[in-house]
């Protein structure tokens, strides 16, 4: 979708991110959630002057042609770029995961990484699981009031990392809270999806969240059925009207060429077979680069289509400044008629 990809191909500023989650804030209004982010200009095909920050925002005015971006970017007293948000602990950063505005309040949720000291582009650990919840969301984004809660229903250790938040998705009265359990079953290691649910007037609440388990909610959140397996760590939830379906996707097991997709007559499931809706060409073209991140965005969809981003990196970190065409969300159309039914 050249059209799309080329809201986000800045020259100046803000040139590229990964992460790519929309939340629609109104029928002509949408916020974008980024995690790392190139700050500076782009010049002979190559980032200069370049600058990482771990998340940024931009917020898009109108759709299709009209569409108009706004890209946030928070800087320090020195006037140096800066992440939009860091964690009130003062420990490791921040990447973005969904967000929904619910009842005038906008949450935003929040993992928390720290670096492992092994280096490369993995080399990374996730420390913890919070939830921004942004009391003046009609204020201008750097003037937003953030609190900071940290989620009880998370979990991260050597053996197994169970976290809420990849995906938010609000349906009738309830907002649905997707995540994933990094484990071991049977000795074999997978990446499960989980859903959790709250009333949408009592999302702050976490005694009143319950997951789903065996086909109940319930208040433990260790009792989280393993709903679909394969999973990403990056993935979105979307209802469509028009085929009267839950649709999850994804990119397969998180580094592929394969954006999959599920689906489901209610949020919970229960989850058809995967089935491959797109291939990614980049990596049959270059293998030092993989696709990631893949994610629908119903706001920018027609009634019959699916939109969905993925991002494209590199295993070599110089290779992400010295080629401009890597690094920045990239937007495909998937008729729903590709859907197996």
């Amino acid at each position: 979708m050249p059209k799309m990809d080329a809201l986000f191909q800045q020259r100046v500023g803000w040139i590229g991110g990964d992460g790519v989650t929309s939340v629609s804030l109104t029928k002509e209004r949408t916020l974008w959630l980024f995690s790392d982010t190139w700050t500076g200009s782009v010049r002979n095909h190559q980032r200069t002057n370049a600058t990482l920050v771990n998340n940024t925002l931009a917020l898009q005015e109108g759709m299709g042609t009209n569409a108009k971006m706004q890209f946030i970017v928070r800087h320090d007293a020195g006037g140096k770029p800066t992440a939009f948000v860091t964690p009130a602990d003062q420990q490791g950063w921040f990447w973005l995961q969904s967000g929904a505005l619910v009842n005038q309040q906008l949450f935003i949720f929040l993992p928390q990484f720290e670096k492992t000291g092994k280096g490369g582009a993995f080399g990374f650990r996730q420390v913890g699981q919070w939830i921004g919840v942004v009391t003046n969301p009609s204020a201008p984004p750097l003037d937003w009031k953030i609190e900071q809660r940290q989620l009880p229903c998370a979990t991260f250790s050597t053996d197994e990392q169970m976290s809420f938040g990849a995906v938010s998705l609000m349906d009738g009265n309830y907002l649905y809270i997707y995540g994933t359990d990094d484990s071991k079953v049977a000795g074999k290691r997978e990446r499960y999806l989980l859903v959790a649910r709250v009333l949408t007037n009592e999302v702050a609440d976490f005694s009143a969240w319950r997951y789903f388990a065996d086909g109940k909610w319930e208040s433990d959140w260790r009792k989280a059925s393993h709903l679909a397996e394969n999973l990403a760590t990056e993935f979105s939830v979307t209802f469509l009207p028009k085929f009267d379906k839950y649709v999850l996707v994804y990119t397969e097991r998180g580094l592929s060429p394969k954006i999959q997709a599920r689906t489901a007559s209610a949020p919970w499931g229960e989850w058809s077979a995967a089935q491959t809706i797109y291939h990614c060409p980049e990596m049959d073209r270059d293998k030092n680069v993989f696709s990631y991140a893949a994610k629908a965005h119903p706001s920018q969809a027609g009634s019959d289509e699916m939109v969905i981003s993925y991002v494209v990196n590199s295993f070599n970190f110089s290779q992400v400044i010295s080629d401009a065409d890597l690094y920045w969300p990239r937007f495909v159309r998937v008729q729903l008629t590709t859907l197996q039914r």
